[in-house]
């Protein structure tokens, strides 16, 4: 079952989620608004020949209050808020229709596992043949949360538990 905004301003209020900071301005009929942060991780492709799913991955890491992406080319954000999920909710990371308008594609494999908790690495892609300058701060993405029908009974504790900023894939710490 998605959940509304009545819903969420009540989690929000009793603390049974968190999404911090958060505007009113945010919440939405079925959805809260996240905004961009400030921490950027674009792959190394001169250090690196090719990308394999056994090694870590080489980032050039850049903190700004801006940053434009060229056409054609990937690379990985931060939202602004940090969330925390309870181990019975489960949320979908989706791009606002206003932002894949101009040709912005913004990914995180769509889905937050309950008991999630940091701020969300978004996957960045700019499909169109202009540049696209993005700025801190701006609404860029929005989290759908669902109800599960019973808590987890193993939630989330990954790799990427905790996370303050874009962390690039960790894939290669699989067992396979």
């Amino acid at each position: 079952m998605i959940l509304s905004d009545k819903t969420l301003r009540a989690m929000l209020a009793d603390g049974s989620l968190t999404v911090d900071p958060i505007s009113d301005e945010s919440i939405q009929p079925a959805s809260i608004d996240c905004r961009l942060g400030d921490h950027y991780l674009l792959v190394e492709d001169t250090d690196m020949d090719i990308i394999t799913l056994d090694s870590e991955s080489k980032y050039r890491e850049l903190t700004s209050d801006s940053i434009t992406i060229p056409p054609h080319t990937f690379l990985l954000a931060t939202i602004a808020e940090y969330i925390k999920l309870p181990n019975n909710l489960t949320a979908f990371v989706e791009g606002r229709s206003s932002i894949g308008r101009i040709g912005l594609f913004i990914q995180n494999a769509g889905w937050v596992d309950p008991g999630f908790e940091g701020k969300i690495t978004l996957e960045l892609y700019n499909a169109n043949s202009l540049p696209i300058k993005l700025q801190k701060g701006r609404r860029i993405c929005q989290l759908v949360f669902a109800k599960m029908d019973q808590s987890a009974e193993n939630p989330y504790s990954g790799k990427y538990q905790g996370q303050q900023k874009s962390v690039g894939s960790r894939v290669f710490m699989d067992r396979s």
